[in-house]
């Protein structure tokens, strides 16, 4: 009985992980030959097919602190998974070669990088968001991640019946 439980164990994450929806182009790096106004509408038409608001990531290669948490999502699986069934994750380049000045010009000057923005699934600005937010002694915190996921995952309503 544990051989065939263990079985099944195996193949469900096989299966899970080889039919996981590929996240877009725009979720995975800070890229300037990228569109923001497209890949925004995109964002939007898929937050709105799966209930999800956005979180909008800004920030660039260049950057220090959002290499810091590129990394930290990739050792916390646990975390980026969260991050992705909570968000619509959309990466936007500042750079010397694509600042995309005419589509943050609607959000508040960010204080640093990387920044976060929080969206509705239609694009209205709910949150500007420090990543120092996140940090615990220098490092980012789970805790703090996790508290921010449930503070903005949308929650399902209860029925009538």
């Amino acid at each position: 009985m544990k051989k065939i439980f263990s079985f099944f164990l195996i193949f469900f994450v096989l299966l899970q992980t080889t039919f996981a929806a590929p996240l877009p182009e725009y979720s995975l790096k800070y890229d300037p030959s990228r569109d923001a106004f497209q890949d925004g509408r995109d964002a939007i038409k898929l937050a709105k097919a799966t209930n999800r608001r956005i979180l909008i990531e800004v920030g660039g290669e260049w950057c220090k602190w959002c290499h810091v948490l590129d990394r930290y999502l990739d050792n916390n699986p646990d975390i980026k998974k969260q991050l992705h069934q909570t968000f619509v994750f959309l990466k936007v380049n500042v750079s010397d070669e694509n600042d995309n000045a005419n589509f943050l010009k609607v959000f508040p000057q960010p204080l640093g990088y990387p920044h976060m923005y929080v969206t509705e699934k239609n694009g209205k600005l709910l949150l500007s968001k420090d990543t120092a937010d996140f940090l615990i002694n220098k490092k980012y915190s789970s805790i703090r991640f996790k508290e921010f996921f449930e503070r903005w995952r949308i929650k399902k309503k209860k029925g009538n019946g």
